[in-house]
């Protein structure tokens, strides 16, 4: 068996890494996409590598005859790359295809070893190696029967997204036996170029031979395994990421801050949502209006603050809409220049955005982080601070202080002049959360130097659509804040999303009852892991203490290595001690936290 390599393109969508080499000198995690090519087939004992050069074709060549002198190499060379596709490559290639077992690649790609291997064992002589359809995944698509028969390809003109849930991405790795390649393929490969030219790719060839002749072309699925087709920058960037050293994949991930639906088979479990909300028919409803919300402009901020204030049964001036709530905390931290009381851990966003020197930090002094209304007065009575700061529930450590204990602490506040900011964001999760909120006119105007942050991302599951609210009865503070931000700092969607809201609140409010069913069921399965200690939580994650033999960091990474799982290493957040681990675990619906509980089961 031989290998045809097809390397002739320019990868113009490359830009700068292309400008004077071919996409296969493209270097991935240091590493150029031919070298780990010809390294991962060298293991198969081929009898030769028939390569068909173009673009700056003379470096290609010059670069392996250097470095590899002892491999059977054979060139062709396609000088008229810039006008034809690569059908015509194919076509330049046959003399040599017509001789032996082939296995076909593009050059483009960068896969694990098992996937060679896997073409050839496959027991089947002609195969077509395919993945089920991703998002991230373009070009030709294949239909495939019970039997892995491939029934049709499908072209990018004849795409439909509607029937994305039977497609297969092809990988462009095929494996052909010479009786097809001489019987089939090149005789109706001739006659497709004389028809139709050059500028056409080879897959078309094979759709014809799928639609009329007897040839059998098996798919091989190698959903699961890791592979990808590098196009662009954005390409490059997360392949950089799916073959990098665990280690390394790690903290790509880390600071990449999510967009994880690039990375195929990943379960988040380090960002969060609520896995219940909302619900298919609202999400329809989104869909049957996306085209004039993809074309018309948004509302400014007095209709998206008339939305909010409709949203959550307060007035308009008291509210303030932010392009997630992060834009709004950002306004909010640099418009203060007193002294910050903070509790830690916490949400670090809010005193990131301070000045280090003004925070003024309680810790408390107990094994599951827990604190009171009380312990809050009683540490900050006295202490010189213009504002307090409180998560409630209390991010990461699920801490929460019931309403009734918020009255005194507000009141505490109000009397001493200090303003209280309540970040309520996971607040709806909380047993009888939803009667727990202190958005309310009455509470607002009770507490003028109270403000409420709500990230409506966490809660009602929508963080795509970067949407949070800061409200207050203090219209001066609300007033410059609505100032501060864009004139058009939501987009259309987000618009669309709250206008709509009202007629699923009871879907929502069934959503919550569910997740808390939910966080029981977790908690007690997350108690019987020996190296976790659970801290008792009211939102939507549990606080873990990691024991021996593990590490927050070694059981990240085993969880994102050996299963695909990613969790929230909390060593770099403050206000841990330094001898102890801590992990925090997003909750999710009952089949993902049951895959989370079967890899830390397989763990012990």
């Amino acid at each position: 068996m031989q290998a045809i390599i097809l390397a002739a393109g320019m990868g113009r969508r490359l830009g700068e890494f292309t400008s004077d080499n071919t996409k296969c000198m493209l270097e991935v995690n240091g590493v150029r996409l031919i070298d780990r090519m010809l390294r991962q087939l060298q293991h198969l004992r081929l009898s030769r590598y028939v390569i068909v050069i173009g673009y700056e074709g003379e470096k290609l060549k010059n670069y392996l005859i250097k470095n590899y002198p002892s491999l059977p190499i054979e060139f062709v060379e396609n000088h008229v790359y810039d006008r034809t596709n690569n059908i015509y490559s194919l076509w330049l290639a046959r003399g040599f295809m017509a001789e032996e077992d082939t296995l076909l690649l593009e050059s483009d790609l960068i896969y694990e070893d098992s996937i060679l291997e896997a073409a050839v064992n496959s027991r089947e002589p002609n195969v077509a190696l395919v993945s089920k359809y991703e998002t991230w995944m373009d070009g030709t698509m294949v239909r495939i029967d019970d039997d892995n028969n491939i029934v049709n390809f499908i072209p990018k003109k004849a795409f439909k997204y509607s029937d994305t849930d039977y497609y297969y991405k092809t990988v462009n790795i095929y494996k052909f036996s010479r009786e097809f390649i001489t019987h089939h393929y090149l005789p109706f490969l001739e006659a497709y170029i004389k028809v139709l030219g050059e500028n056409e790719y080879y897959e078309q060839v094979l759709r014809v031979i799928t639609l009329i002749d007897t040839a059998g072309i098996k798919a091989l699925p190698i959903t699961g395994r890791y592979w990808y087709e590098i196009d662009d920058v954005q390409d490059l960037r997360i392949a950089e990421t799916i073959f990098a050293t665990p280690e390394e994949r790690l903290r790509k991930l880390q600071h990449s801050f999510g967009g994880y639906w690039r990375f195929p088979g990943l379960l988040d479990f380090c960002y969060l949502v609520n896995p219940y909300f909302p619900r298919r028919r609202m999400i329809d409803e989104m869909k049957a209006n996306f085209e004039p919300l993809l074309r018309d402009y948004p509302s400014g901020m007095g209709v998206n603050s008339l939305l909010a204030g409709k949203y959550f049964g307060i007035r308009q001036s008291y509210v303030v809409v932010g392009n997630g709530a992060a834009e709004l905390i950002k306004s909010l931290m640099e418009g203060h220049d007193g002294r910050l009381g903070v509790t830690y851990p916490t949400f670090e966003e809010y005193p990131n955005r301070h000045d280090t020197e003004r925070l003024v930090v309680y810790r408390p002094d107990n094994d599951d982080f827990s604190y009171t209304a009380d312990d809050l007065i009683a540490f900050f009575t006295g202490k010189d601070i213009d504002t307090l700061l409180l998560v409630n529930p209390d991010n990461p450590s699920g801490n929460f202080i019931p309403l009734s204990d918020l009255y005194c602490l507000a009141e505490w506040a109000q009397s001493r002049g200090i303003q209280l900011i309540v970040d309520e964001s996971f607040v709806d999760f909380a047993d009888d959360g939803l009667s727990q909120t202190l958005l309310h006119n009455d509470i607002l105007e009770r507490f003028p130097t109270l403000c409420v942050m709500k990230s409506i991302s966490k809660s009602y599951g929508v963080p795509g659509l970067r949407l949070g609210v800061l409200a207050s009865a203090n219209e001066t503070l609300i007033a410059r804040l609505k100032k501060n931000v864009a004139i058009w700092n939501i987009n259309s969607f987000a618009e669309f999303y709250m206008q709509i809201y009202g007629k699923y609140e009871k879907d929502y409010a069934r959503s919550c009852d569910r997740f808390r069913e939910e966080r029981a069921i977790f908690h007690a399965e997350l108690s019987a892991i020996p190296y976790l200690r659970v801290i008792p939580s009211q939102a939507n994650y549990f606080l873990c203490e990691v024991l021996p033999p593990y590490t927050s960091y070694s059981l990240t990474l085993r969880l994102l290595t050996d299963y695909n799982i990613l969790i929230k290493d909390c060593s770099s957040k403050k206000g841990f001690p330094a001898d102890r681990q801590y992990v925090r675990l997003a909750i999710r619906d009952r089949n993902d936290d049951l895959r989370l509980i079967a890899a830390l089961k397989e763990l012990i």
